[in-house]
């Protein structure tokens, strides 16, 4: 009897994906490996699936009943086997991630590398990006975000802590710059700046009051990596402004003097997501409470 399921996962990966080529990388397949199952699938149920140019590709009216049909099936498989899954005492199969690259690096990635020892049958796929992926088309387990959630319609989320902003110096630079104590001491400092796009933040702090203030500092450097203007920090050029889980590692080191703490106008937020289901794979399950044991001991703030 021939399978019926078989070449459904990869037709739907191919749709979800948006092309064969993502859709081999996703599933670590060839390209013409992907063209030849949905070739068989479709010469199996007798019925074009898929309008291909060499530029795009696009469901017939047939292909849309049967990839709506087939993904409310893989649905009902997935809760099947989680449900069966949580029989077993131990997590097992391949779990992905997506994390905030310096973060998921300091923070994250040693967290998940202790499940993945202490659980053999577990397979971790860490993904480091400061993008918000989307979960669902980009088959992700479980991501870590940092500030406002957008999407909570889909998605079900833990809080994990506060992440908060501190002011740091290298000892060579305050050596020859001196060390600002009041919101009028950082005016003519050099700051290494965070940039997008070409546009600068600007600095925006607490006073002692309470007071947001924007400090005047002198950006001659701008970045676009969190964990490189600690760099640059570290090396002499200037006032940096970073999250304090990050600074305190640098102060322990040495490398950096804290020079005014917590002084961010708006803590982040930190939480673990993911889509929302009936079942909650095992996998999943035991990461989370991972990450919800071990990251509020960061001294994230």
């Amino acid at each position: 009897m021939t399978d019926k399921l078989d070449g459904v996962a990869v037709f739907v990966q191919v749709i979800e994906a948006g092309s064969f080529t993502l859709a081999a990388e996703r599933m670590h397949l060839t390209r013409s490996a992907i063209g030849k199952v949905i070739a068989r699938l479709e010469a199996r149920l007798g019925v074009r699936l898929l309008q291909r140019t060499t530029r795009s590709q696009t469901l017939t009216e047939a292909g849309q009943a049967y990839y709506d049909r087939c993904v409310r099936a893989l649905a009902e498989l997935n809760a099947a086997e989680a449900e069966l899954e949580s029989g077993h005492s131990e997590p097992r199969g391949r779990l992905r991630v997506s994390v905030p690259i310096a973060f998921g690096h300091h923070c994250v990635a040693p967290v998940l590398f202790a499940l993945a020892r202490q659980y053999p049958e577990l397979q971790v796929d860490i993904s480091f990006t400061d993008r918000a992926v989307d979960l669902v088309e980009e088959n992700i387990d479980l991501a870590v975000r940092i500030g406002p959630l957008r999407d909570t319609t889909s998605l079900a989320a833990r809080r994990l802590g506060v992440q908060e902003w501190s002011i740091g110096a290298a000892p060579s630079y305050l050596a020859r710059h001196g060390t600002p104590v009041d919101i009028d001491d950082f005016d003519g400092h050099v700051g290494i700046a965070y940039s997008r796009a070409g546009v600068v933040s600007p600095w925006r702090v607490l006073d002692t009051d309470g007071v947001e203030q924007e400090l005047l500092i002198e950006p001659k450097l701008s970045l676009d990596d969190i964990q490189a203007i600690a760099g640059a920090g570290v090396a002499g050029l200037g006032l940096v402004l970073l999250p304090c889980w990050l600074l305190t590692r640098y102060v322990a080191m040495g490398e950096l003097v804290a020079v005014r703490e917590r002084c961010g106008v708006r803590p982040q937020d930190i939480h673990a997501v993911w889509q929302k289901t009936p079942y909650l794979p095992l996998k999943t399950r035991y990461a989370i409470d991972a990450l919800v044991t071990e990251i509020p001991l960061m001294n994230l703030g």
